[in-house]
């Protein structure tokens, strides 16, 4: 039998067509909606900040049963529009980290050991430092007599994980206490 190339296409193409169309059903079926068990489903969403650069991305936090379990990027912040940078999508691993610190470590001036500290330990202690350095570099008056109340011992340094209105509450108690070396990391 002779058969052309372009017979055999032919023949080729017709078989397989009908195998294709002989395996669907043209009779109507009904349709099952498929529902989706999403792991963030009873989550509690809350929206935060990335706090890695002065960018400042909003991001969506979904916590369940007290552990981070979803990090996203916040597609109604003005600033990323959803979208987040590499470090800024990997964040989850700074929330669940079993490498990370959770305890106060405190070495003591001239030691070589750490010794784990508490909260309410930590606290009134940072607290106490401050009110000591402010208190041993307080300037009343610069030196052309100006009245000036303030410390040039201490500086504040603000992150891009604060929100505007975090800023303003830091800078009003960095100013309470009398420091001018207020800077804030997006302008570094």
């Amino acid at each position: 039998m002779g058969i052309s190339r372009r017979g055999f296409l032919k023949i080729t193409g017709a078989t397989a067509s009908g195998a294709i169309i002989g395996t669907f059903s043209l009779s109507p079926k009904n349709a099952k909606a498929q529902t989706i068990d999403l792991k963030t489903r009873y989550a509690k969403e809350t929206t935060t900040i990335c706090p890695y650069c002065g960018v400042g991305c909003g991001q969506i936090v979904s916590v369940s049963n007290g552990k981070v379990i979803n990090i996203e990027g916040d597609p109604d912040h003005p600033t990323n529009q959803g979208s987040l940078c590499s470090k800024g999508e990997a964040l989850i691993q700074v929330a669940n980290n079993e490498r990370r610190m959770t305890k106060i470590l405190y070495r003591a001036p001239y030691s070589d050991k750490w010794e784990e500290k508490s909260w309410e330990w930590a606290i009134p202690e940072i607290a106490k430092r401050i009110k000591k350095t402010r208190d041993e570099n307080w300037m009343e008056k610069d030196k052309e007599g100006r009245v000036v109340n303030r410390t040039e011992a201490i500086a504040g340094l603000g992150g891009a994980a604060l929100d505007n209105e975090e800023c303003y509450l830091w800078s009003k108690l960095a100013r309470a206490c009398g420091i001018v070396y207020l800077e804030h990391q997006a302008r570094i």
